[in-house]
């Protein structure tokens, strides 16, 4: 499956239903534990982290190479740690309502 469709999928879902932390003006804020929960059902790979001041951040490793969806939300750079994390680390970020949604709407845009 292409990235680039992806990442467009994933931008045209977020919402307040996969998100809390979702505002108009920052799609992406929020988004991380999900998002990254969603690419690894797609994709595979890992998922990593780095502390960052409000908390955990979470991304995807695919075939050694970093992909951070939801770095959009922050103004400042990351410098990332790459720390082995885990689903159940980045379920703890969201719910299953929120997963739940926010794989459906991937998928729909993704095969619809």
């Amino acid at each position: 499956m292409e990235i680039e469709r992806i990442s467009k999928a994933l931008s045209k879902s977020w919402s307040a239903e996969s998100s809390t932390k979702w505002s108009k003006d920052n799609p992406s804020a929020g988004q991380c534990g999900v998002t990254a929960l969603v690419v690894n059902d797609l994709l595979g790979g890992e998922i990593k982290k780095t502390k960052l001041p409000d908390g955990w951040h979470f991304y995807n490793f695919i075939k050694n190479k970093r992909y951070d969806f939801t770095v959009s939300q922050f103004r400042e750079r990351i410098l990332y740690m790459d720390i082995t994390s885990n689903r159940d680390e980045a379920y703890a970020d969201t719910n299953e309502g929120q997963y739940t949604y926010l794989k459906q709407k991937v998928l729909d845009f993704l095969f619809n």
